[in-house]
């Protein structure tokens, strides 16, 4: 009988070790931005700006044209997708995570910001680098000088949280984002050069590490969000008025939940 036992016990570990074993992290959340309106631009002319010789040496030539630079604001490709949008889950809200994040990184090169969206998380680091010198000009040799001056916007209002010079290339900075009353919830977070006005950065402030931005062609993906119902936003600092449009998804363990997210 004991024999019979031990065996019968064998032979159950054996299936269980041979069985395969599946683990998920939770599921992915994927699809695609659109915007009901076409690509705009905000033009400006380098000869108003300091370094107009070396600002148009920006390697993006689709953000120039001779002496003009454009901030593009929207861009929209063939089928509508919006580049740039921040796509984030906001029904979680993650402590531990937000305090370990390390901070947003922006570096300005040849007067540009980039990235030109993201995210921040409230309390914690926002930290910029400037990459630019110009050889050909006595003043810039050392560095062209960039001036970050960060907003905290909600609806119509903003506040100033930091203005600081940064003269020499490879000058940096690192500052916390302050929103502050609960505006993070409803506002976002704005990067402007106050020497050169075409140089601007846009940031949605997030509680998790579950969010995305839109490629070229609108797409996203999200991966390990935790299965179940979520409320997700679709944002764009400039398509539909800088709203953030909210939808509810279903997410399984090891499934991928479809979004089609529209901002008009």
């Amino acid at each position: 009988m004991k024999s019979a036992l031990s065996m019968m016990f064998g032979v159950a570990a054996v299936a269980l070790v041979a069985a395969p074993l599946t683990s998920y992290a939770g599921g992915t959340i994927a699809g695609k931005v659109t915007f009901a309106g076409k690509s705009e631009s905000k033009e400006f002319l380098f000869s108003k700006f300091p370094n107009p010789k070396f600002c148009p040496q920006i390697p993006d030539k689709s953000k120039m044209d001779g002496d003009k630079r454009f901030l593009r604001q929207i861009e929209v490709s063939k089928d509508g997708g919006l580049k740039g949008a921040v796509v984030a889950v906001v029904d979680i809200e993650d402590k531990a995570w937000m305090d370990g994040y390390a901070g947003t990184e922006v570096v300005a090169a040849f007067c540009d910001f980039q990235p030109f969206s993201g995210v921040v998380v409230n309390t914690r680091p926002f930290k910029v680098e400037n990459t630019d010198a110009d050889a050909d000009d006595p003043k810039s040799v050392a560095g062209v000088l960039h001036n970050p001056h960060s907003f905290t916007v909600k609806g119509n209002s903003s506040a100033t949280g930091f203005n600081i010079g940064l003269a020499k290339k490879g000058d940096k900075l690192d500052k916390p984002v302050t929103f502050r009353g609960g505006a993070e919830k409803e506002g976002y977070f704005r990067l402007q050069c106050d020497q050169h006005e075409f140089m601007q950065s846009f940031f949605l402030p997030v509680s998790n590490a579950h969010f995305a931005v839109a490629k070229d062609d609108g797409s996203f993906e999200i991966k390990d969000v935790p299965a179940g119902k979520h409320k997700v936003v679709a944002w764009h600092p400039f398509a539909g008025k800088a709203k953030k449009i909210e939808f509810d998804v279903d997410v399984t363990d090891g499934g991928t939940a479809k979004l089609q997210a529209e901002i008009k």
